[in-house]
C-alpha cells in the first residue's frame, strides 16, 4: 500500500461513469488518464498543469490511452480553476502535489498558489463532492508547503468540510500524505 493506491482505492470507490472531475496538476497525465476510465465516455475531465512539458506529455498520454475526447489539458495554474468549471458542479478534484516526475525538480507547487487552488476547488465541488490531495515535499521543494497545508487544514469549515489527514506512521524518509476533504453540504 503506497499513497498512489490508497488514493486511486478511493477514487474507484467514489468516481463514477458521467463524473465531471478535475486533476489539477496534469504531470505526466497518470491520474488524468485514471479518471478518464472511472468516468468514462459520458464523463467530462479538466487537467492544470503551469509546465507546458506537462501538458504535452498528460496530451499524449490521453492520445495513447484514448481519452483525448473527453478532457481538456490546460498550461495554467490550478489556482485559476475557478475560470473553467461552474461552481458546485465537479464531483472530484486530484492534487498531487511536489515537482514533475521526470521533469525538472527546480519547478515544484508551492502553498500559496496550492492553497488558492484548494479554496477554489470547495467552491467548485458540489456537495458530497470529493478532493483527494497527495503531499510529495522533501528533498529539492523542501517541507515548506507541507507545514503550510498541515496548518491550513485546521482552518477549514468544519460545517461545510470533512478533512481526513492520513500518514503512513511506519514509513522512513518523507512518505507522502494523503489528504482527503469531503464537501457536507
Amino acid at each position: 500500500m503506497n499513497t498512489l493506491s490508497l488514493v486511486h482505492d478511493v477514487l474507484k470507490d467514489f468516481v463514477k461513469p458521467g463524473a465531471f472531475c478535475i486533476d489539477a496538476t496534469a504531470g505526466n497525465g497518470r491520474d488524468t488518464s485514471f479518471l478518464c476510465g472511472l468516468t468514462g465516455r459520458e464523463g467530462k475531465i479538466l487537467a492544470f498543469d503551469i509546465q507546458q512539458e506537462a501538458v504535452d506529455r498528460t496530451e499524449e498520454r490521453l492520445r495513447q490511452d484514448g481519452w483525448s475526447d473527453i478532457t481538456t489539458v490546460i498550461c495554467d495554474s490550478h489556482a485559476n480553476m475557478g475560470q473553467y468549471a461552474e461552481p458546485e458542479s465537479v464531483d472530484c478534484i486530484v492534487f498531487n502535489l511536489g515537482w514533475l516526475p521526470g521533469g525538472d525538480h527546480t519547478i515544484f507547487t508551492h502553498a500559496d498558489s496550492t492553497i488558492a487552488a484548494i479554496e477554489a476547488g470547495m467552491t467548485l465541488l458540489r456537495k458530497g463532492g470529493l478532493m483527494c490531495v497527495s503531499m510529495y515535499y522533501g528533498g529539492a521543494s523542501g517541507y515548506e508547503e507541507r507545514d503550510a497545508l498541515m496548518e491550513y487544514w485546521k482552518t477549514i469549515d468544519s460545517n461545510r468540510f470533512t478533512v481526513l489527514v492520513t500518514q503512513f506512521a511506519n514509513r522512513t524518509g518523507d512518505p507522502p500524505i494523503p489528504v482527503f476533504i469531503i464537501k457536507d453540504i
